[in-house]
């Protein structure tokens, strides 16, 4: 559907929402949960689209400039519980945008990390490399290696692996036979990382029976109330939410973990990605130690669906995950779950009327 004009809310507190008109190149692009581009007063500003209405009332509307990004960012659930937020604390929606988005995913300032990968060009015969050592040895010493690799490879990496250099790679691409490209690598913060595989703990009754509940209200959404789960430190609360976060991904939902910011250890990360070890790709983190790089590599996994569950402190209430089906709240008690600057929301109640919006 083309858009002919968007409502937009620019990234300044202006307290009000503005209208402009879409280029016929832009209209079949842009939609609710954009990122744009518009000229505001006499420079330009960025903003999300919060609205696509049929016409306007304004006079000497003007259009937008750019779209930033290849898809809307902001679902229109996460952009009705915006509304929610600024409504429920007094404060302007402006405000609210920017605790939902992380600066580097607003200001699309941050790209992705790109490096170069190297493949053969065409299969590779001994022959061919015999013939070529004759020549040049090291080209051919860099091409065996090339002939062998079964997925491409690093470039930085094979050649610290042959320790040769990029002006023999360099004269291999000329000869046509290797190929170099260049592709988007994920900045992951635990990419170093190696997590044992852990399985199930046997749970005792009381915590079979707060599971049961859990999974009930799961299969139940439409019914199911904010559950609180009491238990002494040690007591196995953690043990229901990963196998609850199980429960819920068995059905095809995704899932939230909230913890407090002084508890969003290494050693609490490490308990989730070993849990799920299998599909370790699929646990995104989010907190306020990442690079901005890795903030944008960690939201935009989150965005596009690969990551299926988000572990976080206070914002990551705002994780841009798709079919919902779980969120839980560790030590909802804490008070770190509360901003102190505006918006000044509190996670705990936010999460709950997220839920009402799956």
């Amino acid at each position: 559907m083309k858009a002919n004009y968007v409502r937009v809310v620019v990234d300044r507190a202006i307290h009000r929402e503005l209208d402009y008109s879409v280029p016929e190149s832009l209209a079949e692009r842009v939609g609710v949960g954009s990122r744009v581009r518009v000229p505001f007063r006499d420079k330009c500003a960025l903003a999300t689209v919060v609205a696509v209405p049929e016409c306007s009332e304004v006079k000497g509307i003007r259009p937008i400039e750019a779209i930033i990004g290849d898809a809307p960012i902001l679902s229109e659930q996460l952009l009705e519980l915006a509304r929610w937020i600024s409504a429920y604390y007094c404060c302007p929606i402006e405000i609210v945008m920017r605790s939902m988005l992380p600066q580097v995913i607003r200001r699309a300032e941050v790209g992705w990390k790109k490096q170069l990968f190297v493949r053969p060009a065409r299969k590779i015969g001994s022959d061919e490399i015999e013939k070529l050592r004759k020549r040049a040895p090291r080209q051919a010493e860099l091409l065996e290696a090339i002939s062998r690799l079964e997925s491409p490879m690093r470039a930085t990496q094979l050649l610290r692996q042959t320790s040769l250099d990029n002006q023999t790679l360099r004269a291999l691409v000329k000869r046509g036979l290797a190929e170099l490209r260049e592709e988007a690598v994920a900045r992951d913060p635990h990419a170093d990382e190696q997590f044992i595989a852990t399985s199930n703990l046997v749970l005792n009754e009381e915590q079979t029976r707060a599971l049961k509940e859990v999974t009930h209200a799961l299969a139940s959404p439409e019914n199911a109330r904010p559950i609180l789960l009491h238990g002494v430190t040690g007591s196995g609360k953690t043990e229901i939410y990963l196998q609850a976060i199980q429960a819920a991904l068995d059905r095809g939902r995704t899932a939230i973990v909230l913890v407090p910011e002084i508890s969003l250890t290494p050693q609490t990360v490490e308990r989730f990605k070993s849990r799920f070890a299998d599909v370790q790709d699929a646990v995104a983190v989010l907190h306020s130690h990442l690079s901005e790089g890795e903030r944008h590599d960690e939201w935009h996994k989150i965005h596009s669906g690969r990551a299926r569950i988000v572990i976080g402190a206070r914002s990551a209430i705002f994780a841009p995950l798709k079919n919902l089906g779980l969120i839980v709240v560790d030590e909802e008690h804490e008070t770190t779950y509360k901003q102190e600057e505006a918006p000044r929301y509190h996670a705990r109640d936010v999460a709950i009327v997220r839920r009402g919006s799956w």
